[in-house]
């Protein structure tokens, strides 16, 4: 019962995380100020560490990822499906897009690292619906589009709620296992899944150019 009620705390602040930007102000800019009071007293948002729910480490995690996702989806707050398909050129990617592909990334993950799979070895259904926003580039740029935001929340939002009940199942020594045939060298699921989180921060870079440069 305490699991289900944490889930759907986490899936109402996932999915209105963006709401929760002070003006037109990075949420990075938070540790300069003080921090929202709805957030830190409903989601305890801005403590790093382990979480109930979940072994020490894989909380820990939990908690940087969570914090993560509120950073990236600041930038797209209220944006149009116009805004989120814009192109800053002939061989861009959209937000749009990106969205995406930050919810098919950690989609592959939870398939190589929960289902033990070789990295690629995909069921055809999930190649069917994430292959292209995994690979972003001109067949993003013709398929993802025309959008509202919602649609792109909603498939972070699935995504996520899979990977934590995932991790809930799941123990430090599962998390701390290493996989010495991983093409990047010897890698434990720490690593593949701190990638995920550090992915996001990434395009959240992306993100804020992008909308810079979104004309008026």
């Amino acid at each position: 019962m305490e699991n289900q009620k944490q889930n759907s705390s986490r899936r109402s602040f996932i999915k209105n995380a963006s709401l929760l930007t002070m003006g037109t102000s990075s949420l990075l800019a938070f540790p300069l100020g003080k921090p929202s009071t709805i957030v830190t007293q409903e989601t305890d948002i801005n403590i790093i560490g382990p979480k109930e729910g979940y072994s020490p480490q894989i909380g820990t995690l939990v908690s940087m990822m969570t914090w993560m996702r509120m950073v990236i989806l600041a930038p797209v707050h209220n944006m149009s499906a116009t805004d989120l398909d814009y192109l800053v050129d002939d061989n861009a990617n959209s937000i749009g897009a990106m969205l995406m592909h930050l919810a098919a990334t950690e989609r592959f993950y939870q398939i190589h690292t929960f289902n033990d799979k070789a990295w690629g070895d995909w069921p055809k259904e999930d190649t069917k619906r994430w292959s292209i926003a995994s690979g972003l580039g001109d067949k993003a740029r013709k398929k993802i589009k025309g959008n509202e935001l919602s649609y792109y929340l909603d498939a972070l939002d699935e995504v996520r709620q899979n990977t934590l009940k995932e991790f809930a199942n799941r123990d430090d020594k599962w998390l701390l296992k290493v996989d010495e045939a991983f093409p990047w060298g010897p890698t434990n699921n720490y690593c593949k899944w701190f990638h995920v989180c550090e992915h996001e921060s990434n395009h959240n870079g992306q993100f804020k150019f992008i909308k810079s440069r979104i004309p008026s």
